[in-house]
């Protein structure tokens, strides 16, 4: 009986001796991997930048992986997890950024730890910001939610958002309110076909707006009752405690489809808005719910505030567009069948403010933010500064280099072919840090096919600035028909150019801006 005992104890024994020898270097790894300061970025660009700053000495993760796009890249519970560990964040913010994904740092970065928007950040290192400034050159009101104001008397900060409810909608026929995502996707925000209820609401960050498809099945006159809301973190200076939420204004927004209502008497005297950039807003500062409208589509610095009482939106037949094949546009109708359309002029989920995020497309911004980063590697770890200061300066001439790379390959670029023609309003800085032009976009609306006049008019503008090439994103997926389309009629090639992410080709922000460079001098050199 003795050795029938003492033989279960002697295998126990074995076992734990064995576990034991397994976890002691296991747990020496991991005390040693808690030494290092474990950052975290939003995008695929700001972790290279930083992990040539950090080297060996600290762990950068980014949460929005290769390939993937940061304006609408959710978070997972894998990146919520990272976030909850991390030491500092850095983000590129300026609305770059999916909100859920700002919302997800914010909540979850343990109290004290550094949370950088680095494009903010950058500007006492001389980072130069440039206003977004959008001309689709439309034939149609160009039609969009904003939310206007700060709600710092409510206790917001850059995680509160706020909501756009339509509660009513009246008409001859279906209305939809939709937003095209990078990949073709839409996103449905209004729908009358299915009746009107809380799901019918648009989510916005605060003193941010977003691009809109606005459909209608038949013509007449459609009203939308809409009620806007401020939400922030309930108990932070709010009216409502419980809830966070304070009401942030009401109107009735009035759509005349297929006929001109400035020739209708009810609409003597109010403003016809046939063109430009108009926004539905909402003021969260002052409660109410206005027109921002220009009808040279300058943005918010030519806009002006309207009434919605006092005004109406024409949506006249030239914006009559066939619904396409893709069954994703299903709600809209049976493919084929022709519907009234207010396009949403620029490709892909894009909800930002008034100044271009793209910051690094400019080098020196660059470098504005590696000094920016060391700055924050040094407070979080000051017995690492020299290994830091000195990681910086190594990489600061990186970039120098880089810098003048771009500039000789752009320079060999013909002065009058040096225009740019992309699926991205993404390149300002880099026309205007090295010398190049915007032209436009190869597709105002993806929701829709262009129609023959839209292929017609952007090939003629391509002709009279003499632009050879157009430029995709690798990582979009192929909208080959129309680009080719639009390509073949103006005699231009199809090129590819990079914009907010890395992948296995372009692994590093060097590479990026090196690859930019040479393709531009490959399809825009003579």
């Amino acid at each position: 009986m003795r050795t029938s005992r003492s033989l279960p104890i002697l295998l126990v024994s074995i076992i734990v001796i064995f576990l034991a020898l397994l976890l002691i270097p296991f747990s020496s790894s991991e005390s040693h991997a808690k030494t290092k300061p474990q950052i975290v970025t939003s995008t695929s660009i700001i972790a290279d930048i930083a992990k040539n700053i950090a080297g060996d000495r600290a762990k950068v993760v980014a949460l929005v992986p290769p390939g993937a796009d940061p304006h609408s890249y959710e978070p997972t519970l894998r990146d919520i997890r990272e976030v909850a560990y991390a030491d500092a964040a850095f983000t590129n913010y300026m609305m770059l950024e999916e909100h859920a994904l700002i919302k997800a740092i914010d909540t979850n970065l343990p109290p004290g730890a550094p949370n950088i928007a680095l494009a903010e950040d950058a500007a006492k290192y001389s980072a130069e910001i440039i206003p977004l400034v959008e001309d689709a050159s439309l034939d149609t009101v160009w039609l969009g939610l904003r939310v206007r104001g700060e709600g710092k008397a409510f206790g917001a900060n850059r995680s509160s958002e706020a909501t756009i409810t339509a509660t009513k909608i009246t008409g001859p026929g279906e209305l939809s309110g939709y937003l095209t995502g990078t990949f073709g996707q839409p996103q449905i925000y209004f729908q009358s076909a299915d009746g009107v209820d809380a799901k019918d609401t648009a989510t916005l960050p605060l003193d941010a707006h977003t691009h809109m498809s606005w459909a209608f099945s038949k013509p007449g006159i459609y009203t939308v009752d809409f009620a806007a809301a401020l939400h922030v973190k309930p108990g932070s200076g709010n009216q409502n405690p419980t809830t966070g939420e304070a009401p942030a204004g009401t109107a009735t927004v009035t759509f005349v489809v297929g006929t001109d209502p400035a020739k209708m008497p009810q609409f003597k005297g109010k403003t016809v808005i046939d063109g430009g950039h108009v926004d539905i807003t909402a003021d969260v500062d002052k409660n109410r719910l206005i027109l921002f409208s220009d009808p040279k589509g300058g943005g918010e610095y030519t806009q002006k505030d309207l009434d919605p009482s006092q005004a109406v939106i024409y949506v006249p037949t030239k914006a009559l567009q066939t619904i396409p094949g893709d069954p994703s546009f299903r709600f809209l109708g049976r493919p084929g069948t022709e519907i009234y359309l207010l396009a949403q002029a620029v490709l892909g989920k894009h909800v930002h403010g008034e100044i271009d995020p793209h910051l690094w497309h400019d080098v020196r911004n660059a470098k504005a933010y590696a000094k920016s980063i060391r700055d924050t590697l040094i407070q979080v770890d000051p017995a690492g500064a020299a290994t830091y200061s000195a990681n910086t300066e190594k990489y600061l001439q990186q970039l120098d280099q880089v810098d003048q790379y771009v500039r000789t390959q752009i320079n060999m670029i013909p002065p009058g072919r040096r225009t740019l023609v992309t699926t991205h309003d993404a390149y300002g800085y880099l026309a205007h840090a090295y010398g190049l032009k915007i032209a436009g976009f190869v597709t105002q609306n993806p929701g829709t096919e262009p129609s023959v006049a839209d292929r017609v008019r952007l090939a003629r503008t391509m002709r009279d600035e003499g632009v050879p090439a157009v430029f995709l994103e690798p990582y979009l997926p192929s909208r080959n028909t129309e680009l080719m389309q639009v390509a073949q009629d103006a005699g231009a090639k199809v090129c590819p150019i990079y914009s907010d992410t890395l992948d296995e080709k372009v692994p590093t922000y060097l590479d990026l801006m090196r690859f930019n460079a040479d393709s531009l001098r490959r399809c825009l050199g003579s």
